[in-house]
């Protein structure tokens, strides 16, 4: 692969905070390999876990392992572990994160060092694999996989999703109760693995640093609803990352009061991501081309911008109760509302799934005129649903294009430019026609 090849899969970004994401992942996998060297805990982790503050209370490096795979398609270097993980006897259907996440690590047991020339030097061996079933079944079943590479213990946790018709306050003390034993249960295995006791006032300190963070992300976020908007999807794809890999450090708190101040200017000042923006579209669910990024930029040529996404979405805002003073209980709780909120408001909507609650209301607030969904072929699990949730955006905004993009997160051999670029012809073409019969009306 050449490096004009490598180059070629990146997008083009709008903001300096967003220019700046390589160094921070290069820094991340930097400190976790170090941590490794100094004898430190590291465990590999999935994200939407709930554990994000238990591990660093506990000092365990966390090491993101989905992350790491998108890294490896980003550079163009997936193929190898893809076929590693297909030669172990793993399908080509699998989770495209965990072919690679499972082709490393048999390269690097079968090799017995790391694999050569790993994107970034490559994840550091762990000390314990920590599962959830928030998302999938390959986001539980993939570290017990590893189970044949590694003598890493696994621990898993099962993160309740409130079904979309259920009675939530009926279900409500149930499940933060439940959640909150998965939690313990969790505490008492790193206890056992680390030798060390769970300090409490500790972790109850960093949950306040990352509801911080997580509200400051939030508010440079909103300001992508002004016309221009400040930032483009191809920011977002890449800003989500000190969020969902580096939330508990104190760089990530600060990093997005950066943002924040960033996209203030550029509003306050009428900086758009275009010089004429004539178009606003949704990335709707839907893991992005991780290989082929740079694909989104061909909607700028048509002045069309993603001034939002429902993928990687920011948490729902949660206010930390003065009551509670148990920080178990208080994961647990935030874990119910933030999984229960969009349950909820379709709910009173009418009855309005939870993911195309997601879209309406993106679809309101951000002004969009027509929506990209990705089809994936190995992410099942942000794939199924579409013709659903295009059903209902065309339910409540009759004749809104809807385009869908067919490829994989990981696999480029799923890609087809032309193709692509095909259908974002037609897609722009109906986008246009749509925005114009509304002016007219």
């Amino acid at each position: 692969m050449t490096q004009e090849a490598r180059e070629k899969t990146s997008s083009r970004k709008s903001t300096e905070s967003a220019k700046g994401i390589r160094t921070v992942v290069k820094r991340m996998y930097e400190q976790a390999q170090r941590a490794k060297e100094e004898k430190r805990k590291v465990a590999y982790c999935m994200v939407m876990c709930n554990y994000e503050e238990i591990l660093e209370a506990m000092d365990i490096v966390q090491v993101y392992t989905e992350n790491y795979a998108g890294l490896c398609a980003v550079k163009r270097e997936a193929e190898q572990y893809q076929a590693k993980a297909r030669a172990e006897g793993y399908s080509d259907l699998l989770c495209g994160y965990a072919q690679v996440g499972i082709g490393f690590d048999a390269m690097r047991h079968e090799l017995g060092a790391m694999p050569p020339d790993a994107p970034d030097g490559g994840m550091p061996d762990p000390d314990m694999l920590l599962g959830c079933s928030m998302g999938c079944d390959p986001r539980w079943k993939w570290y017990q996989a590893l189970g044949r590479y590694t003598d890493a213990p696994v621990y898993n946790i099962e993160v309740l999703m409130p079904p979309s018709d259920a009675d939530m306050d009926a279900i409500r003390e149930h499940s933060v109760r439940y959640m909150a034993e998965e939690l313990r249960g969790l505490i008492a295995f790193l206890e056992e693995q680390t030798g060390r006791k769970m300090d409490y006032d500790r972790l109850m300190a960093i949950i306040r640093q990352v509801e911080e963070t997580r509200w400051w992300w939030q508010e440079a976020y909103e300001l992508r609803k002004a016309i221009p908007t400040p930032m483009s999807t191809q920011d977002h794809f890449v800003l989500f990352v000190p969020h969902h890999m580096m939330l508990t450090d104190e760089y990530t708190l600060e990093f997005y009061k950066g943002l924040y101040n960033e996209l203030k200017e550029r509003v306050d000042n009428g900086i758009g991501v275009i010089d004429d923006e004539k178009y606003r579209l949704l990335w709707g669910v839907g893991i992005p081309p991780w290989h082929s990024m740079y694909i989104l930029d061909y909607f700028l040529n048509f002045g069309a911008v993603f001034p939002a996404e429902t993928a990687y979405m920011i948490p729902e805002p949660f206010t930390i109760p003065p009551d509670i003073t148990d920080p178990i209980e208080l994961i647990a709780l935030r874990a119910f509302e933030r999984n229960s909120a969009l349950q909820s408001r379709g709910q009173e909507a009418g009855g309005v799934p939870p993911l195309a609650q997601a879209h309406l209301e993106r679809i309101r607030d951000f002004s969009i005129d027509g929506v990209v969904m990705h089809v994936t072929r190995s992410c099942r699990a942000s794939t199924m649903g579409q013709i659903l949730v295009r059903n209902v955006i065309r339910d409540y905004y009759p004749g809104m294009p809807v385009m869908f993009m067919e490829s994989d997160i990981v696999d480029v051999d799923t890609y087809s430019e032309d193709e692509a670029k095909n259908r974002i012809d037609t897609f722009m073409e109906m986008v246009s026609a749509y925005k114009s019969k509304g002016s007219a009306a």
